[in-house]
């Protein structure tokens, strides 16, 4: 416990001094996890609610595939990255092997299947007379996208939530194609890890009560956001359109 103790101090003294090392390495998880959210987002919601009402030959196999990766480790998915990015590999002419845009495409490919087998969900939980009822009051493919993704969003809000804690608490694929490379790569996670493996326990307790304190605040900014949208049922019809 006095560890524990230790570390919790520790964190206060960084963050009230604004440590600029620190605020560096929170700056740049923000940034890295932030874009990969956005980019799961992106990609995510619009292929899950394509799955989620379309027939097509080969969608369960492709569904299948999605739900596998909702559980890829991390550290498959460095490794498989890091192959592109290598120097020697398909795409190393780019240059972007232990960059913060390795990072980033690391975390998008760990988040978006998160996001698009809970928003897939989201989408099928809905009534299936829904999607009827608004093609029959004249409703455009778009607008009947729009509203059946507005009657979702619970369940949307929340497959952003899980893609922003997927990414945000993993360390295996940031190390492999980051490479924790101080003043360029090293975020929270990978900074903790490497503070541990130091044997700097207090540092790494530090670390980690900050990774849990921005993790708990961005969840519960979401959270808020996913609250405010919840439907209030007082026994009147909702308007689709």
């Amino acid at each position: 416990m006095e560890a524990v103790w230790q570390g919790l101090v520790q964190a206060l003294n960084l963050l009230i001094k604004l440590d600029p090392e620190v605020v560096e390495i929170v700056a740049l998880t923000l940034k890295v996890c932030g874009l990969a959210t956005v980019i799961s987002v992106f990609i995510g919601v619009p292929l899950g609610t394509f799955l989620a009402l379309k027939e097509f030959p080969g969608r369960r196999l492709v569904i299948s595939l999605v739900n596998t990766g909702m559980g890829l480790p991390p550290v498959v998915v460095g490794l498989w990255v890091s192959f592109l990015l290598w120097r020697s590999g398909p795409l190393g002419r780019l240059g972007l092997i232990y960059t913060p845009a390795a990072m980033v495409i690391a975390q998008a490919f760990i988040a978006s299947p998160l996001v698009t087998g809970l928003s897939m969900a989201a989408i099928q939980q809905l009534p299936a007379r829904l999607k009827t009822q608004v093609l029959a009051l004249g409703a455009s493919p778009g607008q009947l996208y729009w509203t059946l993704l507005k009657e979702a969003r619970l369940g949307i809000l929340a497959a952003i939530i899980a893609g922003f804690g997927g990414v945000i608490s993993e360390v295996g694929a940031a190390s492999m194609v980051g490479g924790n490379i101080m003043h360029q790569t090293r975020v929270l996670t990978t900074a903790t890890v490497m503070e541990v493996s130091r044997g700097h326990f207090d540092i790494a307790m530090a670390l980690s009560f900050i990774l849990l304190g921005l993790a708990f605040s961005i969840t519960a900014i979401l959270t808020v956001l996913q609250q405010r949208t919840r439907a209030v049922p007082d026994g009147r019809n909702t308007k689709l359109l």
